[in-house]
């Protein structure tokens, strides 16, 4: 499939479908929730879009915005290309955002129609829906809540045969395909506007790291990252052109378990996975003892030597064999035996975790990307991983380094603009190019190496993208706080730096912490503090003349304060 001739992402599932369509009962989707049913066929997934789209296009004008609202699940796909589909554009929200997130998203970009998956994401939105918005709900609910189950049951009864197979062509590649909100600096969330282009061009990018992974293989996902976030939204699309079999994860915790049961061959996900997964087995490798305990380290010495391309003496490639057969063929058993690499992305990865990793037979790639770039700029490249870059960038766009050493990205890719925000557009696309607000440099061999951030922006290990200073304004409103400072760049949660007049006030300081939280999203919540005394001035360098917080300077005092609180 040339993805350089599709027009749309819509074009892109159903190109791909009429491929396999004489597999018609080839395996596609499956939900690992208990007692759910068994894989929805290519063919089933290709129906129900069909009916479901031509539902919606009685409700719906071309551009009109949809809400969908919902966990990690079948349903997920077939609503967001049926909204493409029928002409409408994908407003993706995340099961964890605070009330006024959802507030804001809804009055800004004016749904017509919301699609929820049950009760508990109704009654998140519910207060903030006019009569004139129309809710269609995965799980049945109640009679005011059209239910979408029906909607393909009722088709059912009226036809007997599937329905005819058709594509909205009307679509172009310039066409708003989803408008994605992301945490700005402003405190507000910034929708950011994706043409269908720009994500089939980020699918094209990511072609030549995937031929290489899914060669002689059919290619199976795990999917657990949220749909709605944008890096796991545009590997839906990479997904189907590679007309790849789906699981949907349960949940974080059951995440292993499931890998045993999918024995993926590809899976994404952000840097916190990964960190969990480098403590879980360093914890069991700790345990062992004697051979078994000299056989690890060399599986780990030698494999990051290999990784950096270091000749092996003979005895070396030796014992690397009985590494490879002992340790590593275990390990990648306890993955379902099939995993051909593990793709990072969201936030930056340790150093350290990509090396262990990758000396234990579990192939990582780390990656490099925004929302407002489809998200993909970079990737490494299997067999010629440089674990302290983030790749060679994608063919489909370029990579300039501005001469204070930001990273700007041009191509297709780029995002259309921000939703209702000219002027923060203008401010970030100049000239066709995207100003990431990242620090970078090209190496010799042509990877892109992130060396510093120049936008004030906390990504989390979830790849949470998070404004410090909407949370420190909150804290501020408290008269006892007279300054903050929150922390937790690559971190689980936050923390914070709170300056006040007397450690007396830390009780109630506690207690409009915990208040404060409950109207925070779960990713924004500050789980832990610091009191502090002195205060952040311009004379102590800890500010700028404009009173905005240095921090640089005033993490060279408090870095070590900062870190006891994890």
């Amino acid at each position: 499939m040339q993805l350089s001739r599709i027009n749309s992402l819509v074009e892109l599932f159903f190109t791909k479908y009429k491929e396999i369509d004489s597999v018609s009962e080839k395996p596609f989707l499956k939900w690992l929730k208990e007692n759910e049913k068994d894989f929805l066929t290519w063919q089933q997934v290709a129906s129900k879009i069909q009916i479901l789209s031509e539902h919606l296009r009685t409700k719906l004008n071309k551009g009109d915005r949809c809400i969908l609202l919902s966990e990690n699940r079948p349903e997920w796909l077939i609503s967001d290309i049926s909204i493409m589909n029928a002409g409408g554009v994908t407003v993706p929200l995340f099961t964890t955002y605070s009330e006024k997130d959802y507030e804001y998203i809804i009055n800004d970009c004016k749904p017509k129609i919301c699609i929820v998956s049950n009760e508990i994401q109704l009654k998140k939105i519910e207060k903030f829906i006019s009569d004139e918005i129309k809710v269609l709900s995965i799980e049945n609910l109640n009679e005011r809540v059209e239910n979408i189950e029906n909607i393909f049951n009722e088709h059912s009864k009226k036809n007997k045969s599937n329905p005819h197979i058709s594509f909205n062509q009307n679509l172009e590649r310039k066409d708003l395909a989803c408008i994605i909100y992301t945490s700005g600096t402003t405190g507000n969330p910034k929708g950011v506007m994706l043409s269908h282009g720009g994500i089939l061009s980020n699918c094209e990018g990511a072609q030549e790291i995937l031929n290489q992974l899914v060669q002689n293989s059919e290619p199976t996902f795990l999917t657990w990252l949220p749909l709605s976030h944008s890096y796991e939204h545009a590997v839906q699309f990479v997904q189907i052109s590679l007309g790849a079999k789906i699981y949907y994860a349960e949940s974080l915790e059951k995440l292993l378990s499931n890998m045993s049961i999918a024995k993926p061959t590809i899976m994404t996900a952000v840097p916190r996975f990964y960190q969990n997964l480098y403590s879980k087995i360093s914890i069991n490798f700790s345990k062992q003892k004697g051979f078994k305990k000299k056989l690890i380290s060399s599986t780990i010495s030698l494999g990051i030597k290999k990784l950096n391309n270091e000749n092996l003496a003979f005895r070396e490639k030796l014992i690397n064999f009985f590494c490879e057969k002992l340790v590593r063929k275990k390990i990648k058993n306890q993955f379902g035996g099939k995993l051909k690499a593990f793709v990072s992305g969201g936030g930056a990865l340790d150093q350290k975790i990509g090396e262990f990793l990758n000396a234990i037979g579990l192939p990582t790639l780390q990656g490099y990307g925004l929302t407002e770039a489809s998200p993909v700029v970079s990737c490494n490249i299997p067999g010629k991983i440089r674990i302290d870059t983030v790749g060679p960038p994608f063919k489909t766009n370029q990579v300039n380094i501005a001469e204070d050493g930001e990273i700007l990205v041009k191509g297709e890719n780029v995002m259309l603009g921000y939703w209702n925000m000219k002027k923060e557009t203008s401010d970030v696309i100049i000239d066709g190019w995207l100003h990431t607000g990242d620090i970078g440099e090209i190496t010799e061999d042509g990877n892109l190496k992130i060396t510093d951030r120049k936008k004030e922006i906390i990504v989390s290990l979830g790849g949470d993208n998070i404004s410090p200073s909407k949370i420190e304004n909150l804290l501020c409103l408290n008269e006892k706080i007279k300054q903050s400072f929150v922390y937790g760049d690559k971190k689980t949660y936050l923390v914070a730096l709170i300056v006040t007049e007397s450690t007396e006030n830390r009780k109630e300081i506690e207690i409009f912490l915990e208040n404060l939280n409950k109207t925070l999203s779960l990713v924004e919540k500050v789980k832990k503090f610091k009191l502090i005394k002195e205060e952040f001035s311009i004379e102590n360098g800890m500010l700028t003349p404009t009173l905005k917080l240095k921090r640089k300077k005033i993490l060279e005092k408090y870095k070590e304060d900062l870190e006891k609180l994890y």
